[in-house]
């Protein structure tokens, strides 16, 4: 019999069977406790054998149900460890159907902070095998799980399914799909919490307010300006610095300093939000000013006011501040920063102080893709191509993938300085890496492929591309401008209308195409349709303009239309000058320059060229030296080759070739083809055989190639009727295998351009033509006017020589002008080549007798013909 007494402590049955006596509380874990009566009782001895076996059944299952609890307790603790792995070897191990909600919060959450996409998948595997319900809690951090692992279209999937009511996941979703630039839909879940009634939080409208800045939403950002206004949130740091960041972005730059001076509590983000924002904004003087103020009221500045400062510095030229704050910086321990490096590349680089630059990069302990783009575009900014090209190959083998703005800085690089070769290489790369269908890249390799003279090429790329936007039609139709092609570019200008509609840019790269075939009527219509649109209110639209009227002989329209440009850059003033020159009035041209100086603007290189020019095609020897002075001695600029060989032909086309000969050999620099190339055809000018082939051996030393010096010598053999020398050199061009340029002229007729060459026969109107250049020919000798038979460059006799002159191309589309247009109306004709004597000498005799009168441009200048003078007075 078994005893028991009310004093009786506490008796547990261990898992062996064994009863244990125990004044203190037992262990609890594996052990189940039996609080029997108070009462003294009388037990038999089989009670004992009941108790056990009660005992044993009780306690099987509540050692499961510990297990389990066990499970659960341990799969938390190696979370909060951040042992993820162990944590899931527990889930694994473990009866799933039996883990706790707080277990299945606590992994996801480590999945989430550990970026371990795939666990958090196996979770939620689980959670779905075992049917428990997503919803709440679970759903919540589900969701955080996948966008924060980065699978937000996933976490999107779970977030609409759940209803939640937290901000925080809200806040979340907003900000990741405003991370990636869909900003459209962070507002669009913007609208969805109003339309829930969700509570916001600060948080919420710096999200939004940066997804209406980015784009560019100013009327809508404006209303939930006042919306957040009505809420109360008008006060809060984070909430007014994300506005004052809105209205900078949006170009409201005196709203942003409005909201900055009424803000009482300023943070240090509400400072750099403000010195940001004003340099943005093309502001950076003030920038620098809120700076001081910043430092004067004693306000801590971090790294973000530093890189806002930097770039403030890169923009005004403030060099001597920017390099103390790199001094600071390092001082701050920012000096390993990458945000901090790569401003100073930038300014460095930018400012021209590349050396710093390498210095810099050179000792960074990391580099983005910012560093190498930044150091590719500074080599290529200082003509350097060639290092920026080798340091995109060793970005490659550091392991680094070029993006879209390497690519395009990279292809800039081989634009500059005509690198085709290696811009093909790039092209290349660009295949392989599937880059091609990027607009921007796309874009670039048009650019490139023009600069370098590959039309071809950059039509290619064109034709493959399934988007094109304004840069492209423009990039294209500048690319066929600049190269000579104008019928190309002014076909495209054509096909483009049909697809997108022109803008300024559009108008400045097609003038020049106008310009280059002298057609003035294409260019009339074309100034109509930027007249209809506005844009000669851009200047470098009113500058092609000048140009075209210029080039196309209208001169008189090109100094009306430039003196109706508000504000004249030098471009203005070098175009007018320059049109001065082409047309022979020099006195006007030095006129112009003098009025450019008073005006403020400083002549350039370029102005110089110009103005030489002028002096050079009007035989003002004494002011072509006076500038000449003047652009070394009080502008301190060498002159460069294109100087010199203006002198050269200034000197050469007033009949001064022994100097011209000796300034040549006096040159600080080499002299280049065109230099000689000049004296030569003063020697054509002021016959000199001798010194003729002195010149020539000089000029086809250095362009052996280059046809037109040989036709010039040649020439000049047969003005002087030196037929066995003319023969000899067609001998020696033959052999070289070259051939000439042959010469043509052109006439624009009702739209219609027509083209002859010499001795053509093969326009509709040709008899006429014939006939009517017959006619002029008979009335001049009947006048006193005789064919220059020397023009004639043949050894025949004078009937075979005039009529070889007869049939000259200039002279037939002269003939075409006069029978075809209006009585009156002004004949203009355009001639790839230099205008012969006997051509000359016809067009002034037919200017007389016509009474109307004749613009031919060839290529060297414009001769105006009128009442038997033209406007070069022999200087041509």
């Amino acid at each position: 019999m078994l005893l028991i007494s009310p004093t009786t402590p506490n008796l547990w049955v261990s898992p062996h069977n064994q009863i244990h006596r125990e004044n203190s509380l037992p262990y609890s874990n594996g052990f189940i406790f039996f609080r029997p009566s108070s009462k003294t009782t009388l037990v038999s001895s089989n009670l004992y054998h009941s108790c056990a076996a009660v005992g044993t059944s009780v306690l099987l299952n509540e050692t499961t149900d510990n297990t389990i609890r066990n499970y659960n307790i341990e799969i938390c603790r190696f979370c909060e460890l951040c042992n993820l792995r162990r944590a899931m070897e527990l889930i694994d191990q473990s009866p799933k159907s039996d883990l706790e909600l707080r277990t299945y919060c606590s992994v996801l959450q480590l999945c989430a902070d550990l970026k371990s996409i795939q666990d958090g998948r196996r979770i939620h595997s689980i959670i779905r095998s075992n049917g428990v319900e997503i919803d709440g809690v679970l759903g919540s951090k589900l969701v955080f799980m996948y966008v924060t692992c980065g699978d937000l279209r996933e976490g999107r999937r779970l977030f609409d399914k759940v209803a939640n009511e937290k901000v925080f996941l809200w806040n979340l979703l907003m900000n990741e799909y405003a991370k990636i630039g869909s900003f459209r839909e962070s507002l669009s879940l913007f609208k969805r919490m109003r339309e829930l009634g969700i509570e916001m939080n600060s948080y919420t409208f710096s999200c939004v307010m940066k997804c209406y800045a980015a784009l560019g939403r100013v009327e809508e950002g404006e209303g939930v300006h006042g919306y957040l206004l009505r809420l109360g949130f008008g006060s809060h740091n984070t909430v007014v610095n994300s506005l004052i960041a809105f209205y900078f972005k949006c170009k409201r730059v005196e709203t942003a300093r409005k909201l900055f001076d009424e803000l009482g509590d300023r943070d240090v983000i509400s400072w750099n939000s403000m010195i940001s924002g004003y340099v943005s904004n093309c502001l950076p003087d003030k920038g620098l000013e809120l700076f001081k103020q910043m430092l004067l009221l004693g306000i801590n500045t971090d790294l973000a006011t530093v890189v806002s400062v930097m770039a403030g510095c890169t923009y005004t030229g403030m060099l001597l501040l920017g390099r103390t704050l790199h001094g600071y910086a390092i001082k701050a321990s920012f000096g390993r920063e990458l945000t901090l490096n790569n401003s100073l590349l930038d300014m460095y680089s930018k400012s021209g102080y590349l050396n710093s630059s390498v210095r810099v990069f050179e000792t960074m302990h990391e580099r983005s893709v910012v560093s190498w783009t930044s150091m590719i575009a500074g080599y290529a900014r200082e003509g350097l191509s060639d290092r920026s090209i080798s340091l995109f190959h060793e970005m490659e083998k550091e392991g680094i993938s070029p993006d879209i703005f390497v690519i395009t800085t990279v292809l800039h690089a081989c634009a500059c300085t005509g690198l085709l070769e290696n811009g093909k290489d790039i092209h290349n790369y660009i295949k392989e890496n599937k880059m091609q269908s990027d607009l921007f890249v796309s874009n670039a390799l048009m650019d490139m492929y023009a600069k370098c003279g590959s039309m071809g090429d950059a039509h290619s790329v064109f034709s493959e591309m399934q988007v094109k936007d304004i840069v492209s039609w423009n990039t294209m139709i500048g690319g066929y401008s600049k190269n000579s092609l104008p019928n190309e570019a002014l076909n495209l200008f054509v096909e483009m209308q049909h697809n997108t509609k022109p803008n300024g840019i559009t108008m400045a790269c097609i003038l020049p195409a106008c310009a280059s075939l002298a057609a003035l009527e294409r260019g009339r219509e074309i100034h109509s349709h930027i007249l209809r649109n506005r844009f000669s209110l851009d200047r470098h639209v009113a500058n092609a303009l000048v140009d075209m009227y210029v080039k196309c002989g209208a001169l008189g329209l090109a100094r009306l239309i430039f003196d109706m440009i508000p504000i004249k850059d030098l471009v203005s003033w070098t175009v007018m000058i320059a049109g001065y020159g082409m047309h022979g009035y020099g006195s006007e041209a030095i006129a112009a320059f003098g009025e450019m100086q008073n005006s403020g603007i400083e002549p350039d290189e370029v102005s110089f060229i110009s103005i030489l020019y002028a002096c050079s095609h009007s035989g003002l020897l004494d002011e072509g030296w006076e500038f000449f002075n003047m652009m070394r001695n009080n502008c301190g600029i060498e002159p460069k080759l294109e100087h010199y060989a203006c002198m050269v032909d200034l000197l050469a086309r007033t009949g001064n070739l022994s100097k011209a000969y000796r300034f040549i050999e006096m040159m600080p620099i080499e002299p280049d083809a065109t230099i000689w190339g000049a004296l030569l055809c003063g020697c054509r000018i002021y016959p000199d055989v001798k010194l003729a082939e002195k010149v020539a051996e000089h000029v086809f030393e250095l362009e052996p190639e280059n046809t037109g010096y040989y036709v010039l010598l040649a020439n000049i053999y047969a003005e002087a009727e030196k037929w066995e020398e003319v023969k000899r050199l067609r001998e020696r061009i033959g052999r070289r295998g070259l051939k000439k340029n042959p010469g043509s002229s052109w006439i624009e007729i009702k739209g219609k351009v027509h083209i002859f060459v010499a001795g053509d026969s093969s326009h509709p109107q040709a008899n006429r033509i014939k006939l009517l250049l017959k006619r002029m020919r008979t009335r001049m000798k009947e006048e006193g006017y005789f064919p220059k038979m020397r023009y004639a460059l043949i050894k025949a006799d004078d009937m075979e020589k005039e009529m070889a002159l007869c049939g000259h191309s200039e002279k037939l589309a002269m003939a075409l002008g006069i029978l075809s247009l209006p009585p009156g109306k002004t004949v203009r004709v355009t001639k790839n080549l230099r205008v012969c004597g006997d051509c000359h000498e016809m067009a002034k005799f037919m200017s007389k007798v016509v009474k109307r009168e004749i613009i031919l441009r060839d290529s060297n200048r414009f001769h105006h013909f009128k009442d038997g003078s033209c406007s070069c007075r022999g200087h041509w």
